[in-house]
């Protein structure tokens, strides 16, 4: 099983650039960039502040690959 994400798509739909979002969650652009490639798992906390940041629940930007809608 592999963790997913919606981070590319959630930003795109809000417009924030990888740099702006990487600003609001206090980490790199270069972490963005991997969380949007598949290529990072993010911690808990990160996760969290990602999804406060576009206001939903961890579980609908995060999900188990065999559970993707």
């Amino acid at each position: 099983m592999e963790i997913k994400n919606r981070v590319k798509e959630l930003r795109a739909k809000h417009s924030l650039t990888q740099g702006a979002l990487a600003e609001k969650v206090n980490v790199t652009r270069q972490t963005i960039v991997a969380l949007e490639k598949g290529s990072y798992v993010p911690s808990l906390l990160l996760a969290m502040n990602i999804a406060r940041t576009f206001h939903l629940p961890i579980e609908e930007i995060f999900y188990l690959e065999d559970e993707e809608k």
